[in-house]
């Protein structure tokens, strides 16, 4: 795997930083609100692309093109957070309120709409490109939900940037644990459950990922305490951060090749 690869998660970070701080710089020197909509998608998206540069350049074999996952991320993003919208507010409008467990399971379903799509579309299927595939879409969703969140703090705090930057750092730094790390793994066991042509084991078990995705969002969204957070976010990325080894190993050719031996 080249250099370039393993480190261009580096240069993301360092790049978006960078035109984050000069729209922000020039927003406040010039207080032109015209430059508020790019500091705010600025904000937004620099921690989501991030990681999925940052898993991109793991010791993971895949197939799944760059363009695929920027694709995703942008195609994936729009279509979870309108559809979860949309289907929020009806559950709210005929229950008169909104479990937190209909929010996890509505909002994972959405941003699962595209990798769905796609675990048809492309081949081969591996669990790999289906768990990047699960990051952008996640990493989509996060960013224009973090996006919505600024806007309505900026109203709410009559344009405090300093208001809407805490909302910024705070949804960007939790997005890896939260809405990608939940997609990732879901997406990696929709491909599992391809790649053995949607046996009744294989779905068994992206059923029981998909139960445990809605668990941990309903859960993040009950509970109020950095510490919580704080041991959902572990709980998350290391399921993440394990799912990604079994997909790193399972994808190297030497493994594929014992697996399967030839006949």
């Amino acid at each position: 795997m080249g250099f370039a690869r393993r480190w261009s998660w580096v240069a993301v970070l360092a790049i978006g930083l960078a035109l984050f701080y000069a729209v922000r710089r020039a927003t406040l020197d010039t207080g032109n609100p015209n430059l508020i909509p790019s500091l705010i998608l600025l904000g937004a998206a620099v921690v989501p692309m991030t990681f999925v540069a940052f898993l991109a350049g793991r010791r993971i074999v895949y197939a799944v093109t760059g363009g695929t996952l920027a694709l995703t991320a942008l195609i994936g993003g729009v279509i979870g957070v309108v559809t979860a919208g949309v289907l929020e507010y009806d559950t709210l409008h005929d229950l008169g309120v909104l479990p937190m467990v209909a929010v996890g399971l509505i909002e994972e379903s959405a941003k699962l709409l595209v990798p769905l799509l796609l675990v048809f579309l492309l081949k081969p299927r591996r669990p790999a490109d289906g768990l990047l595939i699960g990051v952008a879409s996640g990493a989509g969703f996060a960013t224009l939900e973090t996006m919505g969140y600024a806007f309505v703090e900026l109203i709410r705090s009559n344009g405090n940037i300093g208001a809407v930057d805490d909302v910024l750092f705070l949804r960007g730094v939790l997005s890896p644990a939260a809405h990608m790390a939940w997609t990732g793994l879901t997406a990696a066991a929709l491909w599992y459950a391809a790649e053995h042509r949607w046996h009744a084991a294989a779905l068994a078990r992206f059923a029981g990922v998909f139960a445990v995705a809605v668990g941990l969002h309903a859960t993040w969204d009950s509970i109020g305490s950095t510490v919580g957070y704080a041991v959902l976010a572990l709980v998350s990325l290391g399921l993440l951060a394990a799912t990604t080894h079994r997909a790193s190993v399972a994808s190297r050719p030497a493994f594929r090749l014992r697996a399967h031996p030839a006949v």
